[in-house]
């Protein structure tokens, strides 16, 4: 069973804690890392906490939100083993797993609706990563 970790600041706590349902109901395993309120927090508090889990190999994928989606991706990208990708359309989130092997979906919840959100990450869930000349450029990624 994948294990899928959630992360959000206060923008998008709404957006999240549904997804995590939708989720659910597909048949992945959920792991929350916050936030737990709509109150104003700091985006990394949980990206850090979702990048951590996917360097130590405790879940598969990630899916985050924050208002613009860009703090929440910037923090995620931090860690090593993360390849977050802002995506805000059906396409975008294609392609992020075709050619990038993005294993952190990043939205911004402050710019789509719910329902657009549910397209991008049902998009990115049944992508394949494409591997080939792609993988040969995600090597050159990290930074030794």
């Amino acid at each position: 069973m994948t294990k899928i970790g959630l992360a959000s600041d206060h923008a998008g706590y709404d957006y999240r804690v549904r997804l995590a349902a939708l989720l659910k109901k597909k048949g992945f395993e959920v792991v929350d890392f916050g936030t737990y309120s709509k109150e104003s927090c700091d985006y990394p508090d949980f990206a850090h906490a979702l990048g951590g889990a996917i360097d130590r190999k405790e879940v598969d994928l990630g899916v985050a939100l924050c208002g613009s989606g860009n703090g929440i991706s910037m923090t995620l990208n931090k860690h090593q083993s993360v390849r977050a990708a802002l995506c805000w359309g059906t396409e975008i989130a294609r392609l992020a797993k075709a050619h990038n092997n993005a294993n952190v979906l990043v939205m911004p919840a402050r710019f789509i609706s719910y329902s657009m959100a549910t397209h991008i990450l049902n998009s990115w869930l049944k992508t394949e990563f494409e591997g080939g000349r792609h993988q040969r450029r995600i090597d050159k990624i990290p930074v030794k």
